[in-house]
């Protein structure tokens, strides 16, 4: 079965809004870790370990390697995730928001359509005509169920500054287009479903209307719906036949999870 790719990876070497690393122990490492794991229970242990102490030394294993071991310091929305009621905020359509653990997994497996947006300027507002006329374009009308994918190309810049600015964000009035079709899972190539930091803030400073700001994410909590961030090669889609699989990480009390998202065509 052929099988795309729809994620981004979790990349220490990329520009990210938030910090985060990756602590890497490579295999000849591994080995003195692994002695430091057995031995730091004590304070003598530890003070054996120091002295060069070795209960388990590199000749004992096969080519003088142990295993790697990679330890992530990572936010849950660096890479492609799913965010979902409580990331909003603390309540959707009036009752507590569900965490992301809580997210129906009956939603993350489903048919998925593509709609062609990457006309759509860096700051830009993508409005509910809008999908109506990328709907009307590939004669698709959206079903109960399907995952919505919205193509920007924003994926493109993945890994350079332009990817924290050059994409355009995602109205309240198009997202409730959609969801009005039945729809429970909105998803985006780009870093986020509202505009870049720079085009948001400067609207609100100029007019102090709190509007501007993550009115897409803020939607949440009037619509109990998922969103997910950060796809990739939505270019290599067609318009519509393929299934969408998004299963979240089962994280416990977060609004958001990783996710490896896979189109089925």
């Amino acid at each position: 079965v052929p099988l795309i790719d729809l994620s981004l990876p979790i990349d220490e070497h990329s520009f990210e809004v938030h910090p985060f690393r990756i602590d890497r122990i490579r295999h000849q490492e591994g080995v003195k870790h692994l002695n430091w794991v057995m031995l730091k229970k004590t304070f003598w242990g530890k003070i054996a370990f120091f002295l060069g102490k070795r209960i388990i030394r590199p000749e004992d294993l096969p080519d003088g390697e142990f295993l790697s071991l990679e330890t992530v310091h990572c936010p849950v929305h660096i890479g492609t995730h799913i965010d979902f009621s409580y990331h909003y905020g603390s309540t959707s359509e009036g009752k507590p928001a569900k965490t992301i653990n809580e997210l129906p997994l009956e939603w993350c497996f489903a048919d998925g359509v593509v709609l062609d947006l990457s006309h759509k300027k860096p700051g830009e507002v993508i409005y509910a005509n809008e999908i109506e006329k990328a709907l009307a374009k590939i004669n698709y009308q959206i079903k109960s169920g399907d995952i919505v994918l919205l193509r920007t190309d924003a994926d493109k810049f993945f890994g350079t500054p332009e990817y924290l600015t050059n994409y355009p964000g995602v109205s309240p009035e198009a997202i409730a287009y959609i969801l009005d079709q039945g729809v429970k899972v909105i998803d985006i190539d780009a870093l986020g479903f509202d505009r870049p930091y720079r085009f948001m803030i400067a609207d609100y400073l100029r007019t102090h209307d709190p509007s501007h700001l993550w009115p897409a994410h803020f939607f949440g909590r009037k619509r109990q719906y998922a969103h997910i961030e950060r796809l990739a090669n939505l270019s290599q889609l067609p318009p519509f036949g393929f299934k969408v699989v998004c299963f979240p990480i089962k994280i416990r009390e977060a609004g958001a999870a990783w996710a490896r998202v896979i189109a089925i065509t």
